[in-house]
């Protein structure tokens, strides 16, 4: 019998040219003008890289600005009060951040700043991808950046199939990262590729004709960019409800200061906390107070219904106005508790949720009259 050759086609290849030359070259001529990137300070990069954590560069331009002001160096920072630095983080979130850099100051006021990724994760607060980034911006290690940007750019680039959060999609990535990053000016190659990542490869609708790579990229050459990275569908995220009491005692209301460590640790807030199961918010609000504050109240008509979404849960914040009926107020669950008149809670650092209620408090025929509360609505709901 004769016998028949097989020959396969061969798996389409790309040529293999380093992406750092044509990345640092639309680099340098597209790079946003950003004032942390004119600087190699370490003190200005290590702020910039905490505060833009989960956060657009947009909303970061203005906090980083007053901060700097605020606390030029890390002598200003180490000797600010903490009330001080978070009223200055106020409205950015993630209130840890702030706390951590505060830490972190203290440490370094008499010390020197690290010059590595393994010396930067030592301090609070920094984990490995603010690490790199501070380390190859500041110090020019040649250690790659991973971020979510970041992740997505390779995973198009190589078009790789697996769910991203992968331990198979991140040795790929980690591969080539640690392959292509130039050690002559790794931090720039690092701002590079999230740059592309923020304003080109998009997570929807790519401008792949703006890429600097994009005929290096199998996953466009695929027609699947669009399609990657692949990920796991999300868990569903809680939601919960919550009563909240401004509790009036003459002309001043009732905050309290939450634990220091902990979700919005530091920050102050109106007692309150989740509504039972079948239980009205009235009882809620007059729970917590006796449980958190230590005093007996009655609540009155309500304020204003705020709806928050957190990273990982939402709430629906319930706020009704309150008269102090017998009791003082103990920091029973918390740091601290203070009556203050409605027009200085400016001067305390409140999270964006509560913030929204002193709007809605402040607002004209919001304010009752001393120690009367109206009971023209219900409290029952």
């Amino acid at each position: 019998m004769e016998s028949i050759l097989i020959v396969r086609a061969p798996r389409p290849t790309i040529r293999r040219v380093p992406i750092a030359p044509p990345l640092l070259r639309w680099f340098r001529r597209v790079a946003r003008d950003l004032p942390w990137r004119r600087t190699r300070d370490p003190y200005a990069v290590w702020v910039s890289e905490v505060m833009l954590q989960q956060t657009q560069i947009t909303t970061v331009l203005p906090y980083y600005d007053r901060w700097m002001k605020r606390f030029p160096d890390v002598r200003a920072l180490a000797r600010a009060r903490l009330d001080r630095v978070l009223k200055a983080w106020e409205g950015l979130g993630y209130y840890a951040r702030a706390r951590h850099l505060h830490r972190a100051a203290r440490l370094l006021e008499r010390g020197r700043f690290p010059t590595t990724k393994e010396a930067w994760e030592t301090l609070p607060g920094i984990g490995p991808y603010t690490a790199a980034a501070i380390a190859s911006i500041a110090n020019g290690e040649r250690v790659p950046v991973r971020d979510g940007n970041v992740h997505r750019v390779v995973a198009r680039l190589l078009r790789i199939e697996a769910p991203i959060s992968s331990s198979a999609a991140q040795r790929e990535i980690n591969a080539f990262l640690e392959r292509e990053i130039p050690a002559r000016v790794p931090g720039d190659f690092n701002q590079a590729l999230m740059e592309l990542g923020q304003r080109v490869c998009l997570p929807r609708s790519p401008r792949c004709g703006e890429c600097p790579v994009t005929t290096l990229c199998r996953g466009r050459i695929a027609g699947v960019q669009e399609d990657l990275p692949r990920r796991v569908p999300r868990k569903t995220v809680p939601h919960y409800e919550v009563g909240v009491g401004i509790c009036w005692k003459g002309d001043r209301v009732l905050v309290a200061r939450r634990p220091e460590r902990g979700l919005l640790g530091g920050l102050w807030e109106f007692p309150g906390g989740k509504r039972r199961p079948s239980e009205t918010y009235a009882r809620t609000v007059t729970r917590e107070f006796r449980e958190e504050v230590g005093m007996e109240i009655e609540v009155g008509p309500r304020l204003v219904t705020v709806p928050h979404r957190y990273s990982h849960f939402s709430v629906e914040l319930h706020a009704y106005h309150c008269r102090w009926r017998k009791g003082s107020a103990r920091a029973l669950a918390n740091d601290g508790v203070r009556w203050v008149r409605p027009r200085d809670l400016a001067r305390l650092a409140f999270p964006t949720a509560n913030r929204k209620i002193i709007e809605a408090l402040l607002r004209p025929r919001s304010l009752p009259s001393p120690d009367k509360t109206q009971r023209r609505q219900s409290a029952t709901r």
